[in-house]
């Protein structure tokens, strides 16, 4: 007998059991019906990309996660380690068709190759809008409302989504002195929430090359007592970061007038994001209950992405709902469940002579939109009701010889604990009574 393999899988890497894939399916169809409700219509790209497609657009630390290598025909490809890059690609490739403002919205599996830790794996599912084509601060506007629109759909009501401005991070380095440095202070800043001013002071001197006293004064600069009206005293000849601040002062007083909650937005001047691509206004939003998982959709205003593929200019501005953080984020928070079955009814069986039947009601039940799953075996009721608990199942339908004479069936609420019995023309709207109140 041959060795048996041993089933494993790769670090970084998962299997979805039944309850969090229904979970996760339910996120995917949320997402997409918030979406669309915003006029974003769908689109999908390849996995792999020729390499340079991809390398050098989310600076050295993305390059170095990139999963790549020859393909077949000796091809330098690459895995797609975000949906943002390949849509820079697709929209310059496919403008004239399009049209513009462009607006797309992709839900799909990328990968990186980073240490994983909570929250963080090498394989994820993002769930990305962007509208591409403008540079209206009403896109920027929209992209904050639609974030805050897709965390309400999905149940969350303690989230706050922080705002910055790329513009204003460059304006204060250029008075610093330190546009030359821009991509390693925005690095270092994006690690303070994680390792904190002391450890980000000495990686802005120490490896990116700045003074203390320039490090000290980012710092100051990003603190959390700044605001607009801090900037706008401090910074008032400072084109690039008075037009930044002009632009986040539209956007929190049109996001309060569309009706945003103001506890549930934030100018948080530490936020850089870490990818180079960044140009305008960015994104991050934290749960309230569980700020330690980190951002659970993120973004931002990217102006001159699609520039590497095009001389056409397509500025762009989107987020995206990192799908596995946030189901790791609802797993420590015990909002998952137990259900591992899409249906909530389940057709015990009494009968084998009545199997016909069994499967009759089945699919009068999936005809009125109620999913519906039929025991394939007449063993004792308590196995099927076990076996009807186990699987999460809302109610379990009965029927033997003396409710067929009869023309009736029992229903057991496995949730409330209780049994009724309705003649079969009135099974669909009691049932859908019942299942309209979970």
């Amino acid at each position: 007998m041959s060795q048996l393999i041993e089933p494993r899988t790769l670090r970084g890497f998962r299997d979805f059991l039944p309850e969090v894939m229904l979970v996760r399916e339910r996120l995917m169809e949320t997402a997409r019906r918030v979406f669309r409700s915003y006029g974003f219509s769908p689109i999908d790209t390849p996995a792999l990309e020729y390499a340079e497609i991809l390398t050098g657009k989310g600076g050295e630390e993305s390059d170095k996660q990139l999963f790549r290598f020859k393909d077949g025909g000796d091809r330098d490809v690459a895995m797609r380690f975000d949906l943002t890059v390949p849509l820079a690609r697709f929209a310059a490739q496919h403008s004239s068709t399009l049209g513009t403002p462009f607006k797309r919205y992709h839900i799909a599996p990328v990968w990186r190759g980073e240490n994983t830790q909570r929250g963080r794996y090498r394989e994820f599912v993002q769930c990305d809008f962007d509208t591409i084509g403008t540079d209206s601060n009403a896109a920027d506007i929209e992209t904050l409302l639609v974030i805050h629109d897709l965390l309400v759909a999905l149940g969350f009501e303690r989230f706050t989504i922080r705002v910055n401005n790329r513009l204003i991070l460059n304006g204060v380095l250029a008075a610093l002195g330190l546009t030359d440095k821009t991509v390693g202070v925005l690095r270092a800043i994006d690690k303070l929430p994680k390792i904190g001013q002391d450890n980000v002071i000495a990686e802005m001197v120490e490896k990116v090359g700045t003074t203390p006293d320039q490090a000290k004064q980012v710092l100051l600069t990003v603190g959390p007592q700044t605001d607009l009206a801090f900037l706008a005293t401090t910074y008032a000849d400072n084109e690039q970061v008075m037009q930044g601040v002009k632009r986040l002062r539209q956007l929190f007083d049109a996001a309060a007038t569309a009706g945003i909650p103001q506890d549930r937005m934030a100018l948080d001047v530490s936020i850089a994001r870490g990818l180079d691509y960044y140009t305008g206004t960015i994104y991050e939003t934290f749960l309230t209950d569980l700020p330690s998982i980190g951002s659970i959709c993120s973004g931002g205003r990217y102006d001159n992405l699609a520039g590497l593929f095009t001389k056409e200019r397509l500025p762009g501005v989107g987020a995206s709902l990192g799908l596995d953080r946030l189901i790791a984020a609802m797993e420590e928070l015990k909002l998952l469940g137990t259900q591992t079955t899409p249906a909530p009814v389940l057709i015990t069986q009494f009968d084998d002579e009545r199997l016909g039947d069994y499967l009759r009601v089945a699919r009068l039940l999936r005809a009125a939109g109620i999913s519906t799953e039929v025991y394939p075996e007449t063993k004792k009721l308590g196995k099927q009701l076990q076996y009807a608990d186990k699987k999460g199942f809302r109610v379990a339908l009965i029927a033997g010889s003396d409710e067929f004479a009869k023309g009736v069936w029992q229903i057991k609420d496995l949730k409330a604990g209780t049994s009724t019995t309705v003649e079969e023309g009135n099974l669909i709207a009691s049932l859908q009574s019942i299942l309209s109140a979970t």
